[in-house]
């Protein structure tokens, strides 16, 4: 699962694409990538596949170190991130080097899904994002998917600024309220899904573990501290 200290960011922060390298290397080790990937296979395996056609073109903004947009199933994926570390991630992914508010390169309408995890925090402020929501609202067809997973403020507090490039505070409600704004229908929202991160957990996330927190939803309002919300072109 992509956690909030990941890797997932945009030039409208702020920072150049060499500084994010810099800042998202020390976050992780090699041993904790490679448990993330396969964290990110189980989700799309046991959640998000539901959500995703094998034939669809699907765009992961803010992809970072490419976990969700390897894993996933479909007929062609472009990885968007302005960390120029991304390339060295994706595996059978074009990679566009871009901010979030500038798809230029990918033409209006093309797109089935945008999926993002642990994005949105990162950009500065909401004109920011509401210019992200209207690039998506371009590049996907009518009726397309936006898949949103993110941290719920609702449900951190302090933790939240406990991270350098984290800038935009939001909730479910706030979200759905710009995702109406940018010409979007929320259709799930979910709250509380995934706990906030796996890093530093006292014990070794295990495969299996995730299955089972997936399975047994009676746990997600009790241990979910990030949203997931699905939303209509």
């Amino acid at each position: 699962m992509r956690n909030p200290e990941e890797v997932p960011t945009t030039s409208d922060a702020g920072f150049s694409g060499e500084e994010l390298s810099h800042l998202y290397q020390r976050r992780f080790s090699v041993e904790e990538l490679e448990g993330k990937r396969l964290l990110w296979w189980i989700l799309c395996r046991e959640y998000l596949d539901q959500y995703i056609r094998a034939t669809d073109t699907v765009v992961d903004l803010g992809a970072g170190s490419c976990e969700f947009i390897n894993a996933v199933r479909a007929g062609r994926k472009i990885a968007v991130d302005v960390n120029p570390d991304t390339k060295k991630y994706a595996i059978d992914a074009e990679v566009l080097l871009t901010s979030s508010d500038d798809m230029s390169a990918i033409p209006t309408a093309t797109v089935d899904v945008v999926f993002t995890s642990n994005f949105f925090e990162h950009l500065p402020d909401k004109r920011a994002l509401l210019r992200t929501l209207e690039e998506c609202a371009r590049i996907l067809r009518s009726g397309g998917s936006l898949l949103i997973l993110m941290p719920n403020l609702r449900y951190l507090h302090g933790r939240y600024w406990d991270y350098f490039d984290h800038h935009l505070p939001l909730t479910h409600l706030s979200l759905a309220e710009g995702l109406r704004l940018a010409g979007f229908t929320p259709e799930i929202v979910i709250p509380r899904f995934l706990p906030y991160t796996v890093k530093d957990f006292p014990v070794k996330i295990r495969p299996f573990m995730v299955k089972a927190y997936l399975r047994m939803r009676f746990l997600w309002p009790l241990l979910g501290r990030q949203m997931f919300i699905l939303a209509r072109r």
